[in-house]
């Protein structure tokens, strides 16, 4: 299978400034690194930005649904209606995304990549579906090539239109019954890793569920023998529509130089795939929390990432990445308006020699 891969372009970052937003930051009326996370915040967003004042602007938050036809094999315990059922409630404004967004300020774009359900419009909803579920990967491809370029495509496009519209911080969330095992398999493949270690219960198997999802997905990995090489191949044959488009969407932000929050297990595994077609996008990286989801700390080992909360969360939908948000304003505030030794009269520290 041959795959054309849409253009993209993701710069490494610009260190020049990188010995001058040190020294500012060493420069505060601290000990040095006693900001600990936010120091090294801080120096990203400066670096991604190019400024020694960096500024956040009209946060988004990215939320893709799509269903999954490896549902079929009994890999969730609930029924595949619950992805349109919750995407109706992001709608109406009634999930946890919508009250942590609302609390933190986030604009909320709901995706439809690819739901098996016809919704009506609505101002919130952007109508992208690929196709009313993808195909139950234990036996053919989740995707076709052309469905999964054009979710790539696709995806890059909304993010640059975000970017351009007037947001530099872009969050990705995702619904979608069964797309933890998209996620473990993708992972299994591209981290070479024994799918034991990247299947974890999901929206809440017990122990007999999770060990019949395991059998499940060791049995559709057998089934695809791919080159982990070959991501987007890998991609189209367990990834979801939601995780292909926000694959693209990832891709289109870092290339506009936008700060990327990421949420748990699901959109990691997204940024997965995409750090193996452009490795520069890690650079662009802020990761929110560590998933109770079984992977997610492996996941992000894997990927070298240490996330700012960990706090027991499992539920997707972007609400680990919105939650986080404030240590990133923080991060950039204390970088702006936090005096230095010389502003404020402060004695540094006296040399040792």
């Amino acid at each position: 299978m041959t795959f054309t891969l849409p253009a993209f372009a993701i710069s490494t970052l610009d260190q020049q400034l990188a010995s001058v937003l040190l020294h500012k930051i060493n420069q505060k009326t601290k000990p040095l690194g006693a900001l600990g996370m936010l120091e090294h915040m801080a120096l990203k967003i400066g670096l991604i930005q190019s400024t020694l004042t960096p500024s956040l602007h009209a946060p988004t938050m990215l939320v893709f649904a799509g269903d999954h036809g490896i549902v079929a094999e009994g890999v969730s315990p609930f029924p595949q209606a619950v992805t349109a059922q919750m995407v109706q409630n992001f709608l109406n404004g009634g999930a946890a995304i919508n009250v942590f967004a609302r609390q933190h300020g986030f604009a909320l774009q709901v995706i439809d990549s690819g739901v098996n359900h016809t919704f009506i419009q609505h101002p919130a909803l952007v109508d992208a579906k690929i196709v009313h579920g993808t195909a139950n990967f234990l036996y053919q491809p989740a995707m076709t090539q052309a469905q999964c370029e054009y979710a790539l495509t696709f995806g890059a496009n909304l993010a640059r239109k975000t970017v351009e519209e007037g947001s530099n911080v872009l969050a990705f969330g995702e619904m979608g019954i069964g797309n933890t095992s998209s996620a473990s398999c993708l992972m299994s493949v591209l981290c070479d890793l024994p799918i034991q270690q990247c299947v974890g219960r999901g929206t809440g198997l017990d122990d007999a569920g999770l060990n019949k999802k395991s059998a499940v997905l060791q049995a559709a990995l057998e089934k695809h023998a791919i080159d982990s090489q070959n991501p987007m191949q890998v991609l189209a044959t367990f990834g979801g529509a939601e995780i292909a488009m926000m694959v693209g969407a990832m891709l289109g932000a870092a290339q506009t130089k936008a700060i990327l929050l990421i949420d748990g297990f699901i959109a990691t595994a997204a940024l997965l795939v995409a750090s193996k077609l452009q490795p520069s996008i890690l650079e662009y990286c802020i990761f929110s929390h560590c998933s109770d989801e079984a992977g997610h700390q492996h996941l992000l080992q894997h990927l070298g990432a240490q996330p700012l909360l960990n706090i027991g969360l499992r539920l997707g939908e972007g609400t680990g990445a919105v939650l986080a948000y404030p240590l990133v304003q923080a991060a950039v505030n204390f970088l702006n308006e936090m005096a230095s030794f010389e502003s404020a009269g402060v004695s540094e520290k006296l040399d040792a020699s």
